[in-house]
């Protein structure tokens, strides 16, 4: 188990080759983010959600709210590279969205949009062809990815803030 606390399941790494059942793995990771997401914050009080899970880093409520907004972004990514040849996606500035107003929110609101998101998102995945996870798309800080790239990426990323939230509760004893 990773010790740093910034990446508690290791730092992403694309894999040199993707098979057919790491994308599998990668879009399971994210059919059940909402589900993991809701169990990790199940009975959290608000001052709970408003403590960082690690110093200098973001209140859960804050995480909670990040990950509807990175995996929008993600969606509508993956659909410009499945309609468009190799678009080019706009990158954002995820630390200024964390402070905007509606990161204060209560996390229902969050939680509801990852149900809706992520049940066509996955839709769409798991009709994928192989072919279609090789669509190029380009993103102006990472250079030139594919569409397994985002599968892998932000099958990651649901697991990673989970674990922010989970491994907190662990060292807090909640």
């Amino acid at each position: 188990m990773p010790t740093d606390v910034r990446y508690p399941v290791g730092e992403f790494t694309m894999p040199a080759a993707v098979t057919a059942e790491m994308r599998a793995a990668a879009i399971a990771a994210i059919a059940a983010l909402p589900s993991t997401m809701r169990d990790a914050v199940r009975g959290l009080s608000d001052a709970q959600l408003d403590t960082p899970y690690r110093p200098d880093g973001w209140t859960v409520r804050q995480v909670v709210h990040h990950v509807p907004d990175s995996h929008m972004n993600a969606f509508v990514r993956l659909k410009l590279a499945l309609t468009e040849d190799n678009p080019t996606v706009k990158p954002y500035d995820e630390k200024a969205f964390a402070v905007l107003p509606d990161q204060r929110l209560p996390i229902d609101a969050s939680l509801s949009i990852l149900d809706g998101l992520h049940a066509r998102w996955v839709a769409i995945l798991r009709a994928l062809t192989p072919q279609q996870f090789a669509r190029p798309l380009y993103h102006p800080e990472i250079g030139a990815i594919t569409v397994d790239y985002l599968v892998q990426s932000y099958g990651w990323h649901s697991r990673h803030h989970v674990a922010h939230i989970t491994r907190l509760r662990e060292r807090e004893g909640w």
